[in-house]
């Protein structure tokens, strides 16, 4: 048996000891009694009993040997600004925000929802509310009103932190106007915001509520805040995730269990190692960013860069010039961004030096093997696939190449990682698939520290969701299709489900849905995911008028579908924009009234449909396929 079959298979066979073993890269003020309970199944707890602090393990425990050490590498192409923090400055900022936070009445199991660019005030924000033992819940910056009002009722957050605007291309984007529409739309008002000033955008202050950070953190420059412990299952943060209905589900994570998580995976999987450099190119509104760029980089005592601006800005080469001016040792990015750079120069791969380069890590959506290849003859390094979710928090299938490199296969994001005890299983029977079957992608709980410990105030949709959709079986369902090779690799082949993923950016078709469905022409609508060559998929929709006259003429229909584009820029934002609005009569239903949106989505992509007996009305079919003709 290979060293890392025998380190997975232990994993699995041997789950305490093995995870007490990982405990170990991790201060605990006091020691966990137990490594692991699952007497009420789906639910896990780890080291229970043990207490600990995220912040205290991502900065304090640095401090006596790396004081001097950059943490946070700040640049931003959009405003050409770049801050560098060493371990000390971020505590001493940190610190700050701790306090300014606390002067507001934040405090332990209190929300604190984070609507921001990607500045370091938002990763202080983050480390800020996990040094209080408040939960933080991010919501990406580019979400409209009518999302964040969602977020805000959901999680209740005593506090917003936000700032006057981001910016993104060189077009200034202002966050104020969104957020205070989100409040205005939301029934559960925070009793305070607390907001950044950048100078990009003129900002109204609402009185009594609205407090400038920058007034705060002048009180408190000498802050020394102390960090509350929390026990291991206390929740560390909130973060949203859209999914088949049109409420988002707020994946509840824990404080001990991710802490181990992120640091082991660090070590076995992205090979770090105190004092290396990663670039994770993602956004902190995203789980990649929770532990990619703010939390695991910093538990293992490395710099971590945080990036404000788009891969060719100002040219295609500036992500390998950061790699060059900073000695970046990994790169985490999505394919969609390797893809939007396979259109640049390619002179831009070798014009830099990137010796310090050991590994890039691609994750988010399946990697296709030309992108694959570009990439990984033009750096000459080896390029690493993963694949994870926004539930996990880190890699389910990858190669764990601190245990021991073993070859990658184009196409595949590799083999269980350990700590899953991954399946393959029949969609119909709950039945294990052999090799070369295809299944849905299945875990046997308990799941490993660092997952979802269950729907923010939601158990019952916790389980659900998650755990009663396989016929039999008490498993967590992926919600992806996947096939097994002969060797172990797997490859992951879309989702079972209604979500959509935009450039590694999960978007919930039934929120879309609802949005067009709010255009007051709208009658029905479907909305499915369509294989994208840069995206990896794009959001497409079909709408049923309520006048069949109101897009007669080809202008008319010009018009009314940059009319609904409109509508969901303003309530989702652009990253939910659909790439089209289709108008048709019908749209195709199995005869209990289903949307059949795999015939649907295998049209838009030039597939054949398959057996279609359910099929209500064909000529439903036949409508779909000359909206997509005629273009």
């Amino acid at each position: 048996m290979s060293s890392y079959a025998s380190f997975y298979a232990r994993s699995i066979a041997s789950r305490e000891a093995f995870w007490a073993e990982q405990a170990r890269l991790i201060d605990w003020e006091t020691p966990f009694s137990k490594v692991l309970e699952y007497d009420n199944p789906p639910f896990a707890k780890w080291f229970v009993g043990g207490r600990t602090n995220l912040c205290h393990n991502a900065v304090d425990r640095h401090l006596p040997s790396r004081a001097t050490q950059n943490a946070l590498i700040w640049v931003s192409t959009e405003t050409d600004q770049e801050r560098v923090y060493t371990y000390a400055e971020l505590s001493a900022e940190v610190n700050r925000m701790a306090a300014s936070l606390a002067s507001l009445g934040v405090k332990r199991g209190e929300r604190v929802l984070i609507y921001m660019p990607m500045i370091p005030e938002a990763l202080f924000a983050m480390l800020a509310c996990a040094r209080l033992g408040a939960i933080h819940s991010v919501v990406f910056g580019g979400f409209a009103s009518v999302n964040l009002a969602a977020r805000i009722d959901d999680a209740r957050p005593k506090v917003i932190v936000s700032a006057d605007a981001g910016s993104r291309n060189g077009k200034v984007v202002p966050y104020k106007p969104l957020l205070d529409e989100g409040i205005a739309l939301a029934k559960a008002k925070p009793a305070n915001v607390m907001l950044v000033d950048r100078g990009l955008a003129p900002m109204a202050r609402v009185e009594g509520r609205d407090v400038d950070y920058a007034v705060l953190r002048a009180q408190h420059m000498e802050a020394e805040v102390p960090c509350e412990w929390l026990e291991s299952s206390e929740p560390s943060y909130v973060l949203y995730t859209s999914g088949t209905t049109g409420k988002p589900k707020g994946v509840q994570r824990d404080t001990g269990g991710y802490a181990v998580a992120l640091a082991a995976s660090m070590q076995h999987i992205f090979c770090a190692q105190p004092g290396d450099t990663m670039f994770a190119a993602s956004d902190i509104g995203w789980v990649v960013g929770h532990s990619y760029i703010v939390y695991a980089p910093l538990l293992a005592g490395m710099a971590t860069v945080m990036y404000e601006g788009t891969p060719i800005r100002p040219d295609g080469g500036i992500w390998w010039r950061i790699v060059e001016k900073y000695r970046v040792t990994q790169v985490f990015t999505a394919p969609t961004a390797i893809r939007v750079l396979k259109k640049q120069d390619p002179a831009y791969l070798t014009q830099y030096d990137l010796s310090s380069l050991r590994l890039l890590f691609l994750a988010g959506e399946p990697l296709d093997e030309p992108t694959a290849r570009w990439i990984t003859e033009g750096l000459g390094k080896p390029v690493v696939d993963n694949y994870w979710q926004t539930e996990t928090g880190w890699p389910i299938l990858g190669i764990a190449r601190g245990v021991e490199v073993v070859p990658s296969k184009l196409g595949s994001p590799g083999m269980p990682v350990y700590g899953y005890d991954v399946k393959l299983v029949n969609e119909a029977t709950g039945e294990d698939c052999g090799p070369n079957e295809k299944g849905v992608l299945a875990i046997e709980g308990p799941l490993p520290p660092g997952c979802m410990s269950t729907v923010w105030g939601d158990d019952a949709r916790f389980v659900k969701t998650y755990w009663e959709t396989v016929p039999g079986r008490l498993l967590y369902s992926s919600f992806d299709w996947g096939v097994r090779d002969d060797d172990g690799y797997y490859f992951i082949l879309g989702r079972t489900d209604d979500v959509i993923n935009v450039a590694g950016h999960r978007l919930g078709s039934r929120e879309i849905e609802e949005s067009i469905a709010s255009h007051p022409a709208v009658a029905e609508v479907a909305v499915i995911g369509v294989q994208d060559a840069l995206k990896g998929q794009v959001a497409v929709a079909f709408a049923v008028l309520r006048q069949s006259d109101a897009a007669a003429t080809p202008e008319a229909r010009l018009a009314l579908e940059g009319d609904v584009m409109k509508i969901v820029d303003r309530q989702l934002g652009a990253v939910a924009r659909p790439a089209r609005v289709f108008f048709v009569s019908m749209l195709p239903k199995t005869r209990s009234g289903k949307l059949l949106r795999r015939a649907i989505q295998a049209i838009c992509e030039g597939r054949e449909t398959g057996d279609l007996i359910t099929l209500e009305d064909p000529a439903a079919l036949e409508q779909v396929r000359d909206a997509v003709r005629g273009g």
